[in-house]
């Protein structure tokens, strides 16, 4: 049986599709990725994304922001309902956490974690680019 149009899956693959963030999640994100000499934002399979040294430290999944933090960190964020980042069911990307929902109404909350990923991110050996 092939894909429906309401199906979560790209016709005819088997990865589910990505969601894409709206406008408003887009500006969102922008307002609360650290203010940094070192930071830059580049797309990434259509959602957006933070670097730093060419490491990763914070993006956007559809409406979801999510960040990378040492493990004591992550389990405060899980402990207010925060959800490990999972961009395929199943398989969580390691050291990174979904900020809630709810978060969403105190900016200044996310940006609190955004600078803390960043912390965290700048003490990660640069990545070298791929040629």
């Amino acid at each position: 049986m092939s894909p429906s149009k309401g199906d979560k899956k790209s016709k005819g693959s088997s990865m589910p599709a990505i969601p894409k963030p709206d406008a408003d999640s887009k500006a969102f994100f922008e307002s609360v990725v650290p203010d940094h000499p070192g930071v830059r934002t580049r797309p990434m399979f259509g959602n957006v994304s933070a670097f730093v040294n060419g490491n990763m430290f914070m993006g956007l999944f559809g409406a979801d922001v999510f960040v990378r933090l040492p493990d004591a960190d992550r389990e405060a964020v899980a402990g207010e309902g925060g959800t490990p980042f999972e961009p395929m069911s199943g398989r969580p990307m390691r050291e990174y956490v979904v900020l809630p929902a709810e978060w969403r109404s105190d900016p200044g909350r996310v940006r609190e974690w955004a600078a803390r990923s960043l912390e965290w991110a700048e003490e990660l050996p640069p990545k070298q680019p791929k040629r």
